[in-house]
């Protein structure tokens, strides 16, 4: 697998050999800080007299009280140079439900926690039709605000290396990759753990004040340095949102968010799905 991922590492590293001769025409440089979105996402359901209720066929009257809220920070520090193109991003998420039964204690659990800090390199050997398309290389720390239940906090660091089609004004980033992985959120099982990825991330302008976005990714593990039953095979992660502005670069909107994964020790796959309204801050400041 070493063997495999090491061609894969050689292929995407050919463009850079073949247009090294090439002499491209100078751009100035330009550097931007990207507030891809500061967001607070709100659901609530209120049900008074539950418990006089808790027989009649009407599930509404019966409900527990619920709370849903989650705060987003999504930035990126942008940087474009010719046909060079380096992004230094940070993403946080976290959010909780809370339930108030009828009658008895509240309770709550997480329903998002994740704090992503990354670096993104691609350069455009090939440029047509407002898109460029080249190599890729990537390098992330993916880690979360507090442990979850028993299990310790993630602790993951990881390394991508591939092809990409991005720079497009809805293509923003299209991409494949191989992946090396070492996860070192068990203290006494540390894995190494090679995959392959594909990811995106859209936007489109509908009319003047909406605009559509998406981002996602699908990886496949491939090999495992050792057995860990809470490693995963498979996981998908994909997110859309509507924006609409408000007022200035305040937004509001639905949005979607699904996440289906497969751990080494189980037999049926786990997801999860967000449906709600968010409330954003979306700009950019021109920095170079």
């Amino acid at each position: 697998m070493v063997k495999k991922l090491a061609c894969v590492l050689s292929l995407c590293a050919l463009p850079f050999g073949v247009f090294a001769d090439e002499v491209v025409e100078s751009t100035p440089a330009s550097m931007v800080l990207s507030v891809r979105r500061i967001g607070l996402d709100l659901s609530q359901t209120t049900v008074r007299h539950a418990s006089q209720y808790k027989d009649s066929p009407i599930s509404a009257l019966s409900a527990d009280s619920q709370e849903f809220i989650k705060g987003v920070f999504d930035t990126a520090l942008e940087y474009k140079k010719n046909r060079l193109q380096w992004d230094n991003s940070l993403f946080m998420e976290y959010g909780e439900t809370k339930l108030k039964p009828s009658g008895e204690p509240s309770t709550s659990s997480e329903n998002s926690d994740d704090i992503l800090v990354s670096s993104n390199l691609e350069y455009g050997c090939w440029e047509t039709s407002g898109f460029k398309f080249g190599p890729t290389v990537r390098a992330a720390y993916d880690t979360e605000f507090v442990a979850s239940g028993d299990a310790p906090r993630q602790n993951v660091i990881r390394a991508n290396a591939g092809l990409s089609l991005f720079d497009n004004a809805v293509i923003k980033s299209l991409y494949i990759t191989g992946v090396y992985e070492y996860d070192f959120t068990y203290a006494d099982e540390k894995t190494s753990k090679l995959a392959a990825e594909i990811g995106w991330r859209l936007e489109y302008d509908i009319r003047e004040g909406v605009k559509f976005s998406s981002n996602g990714y699908y990886r496949e593990y491939l090999s495992y340095s050792i057995y860990v039953p809470t490693d995963l095979e498979r996981d998908l992660s994909a997110v859309a949102r509507l924006d609409t502005n408000l007022w200035g670069d305040l937004t509001m909107g639905p949005y979607v968010q699904y996440r289906r994964a497969r751990a080494r020790g189980v037999d049926v796959y786990g997801s999860n799905f967000i449906l709600g309204i968010s409330f954003n801050y979306i700009t950019k400041f021109g920095l170079l």
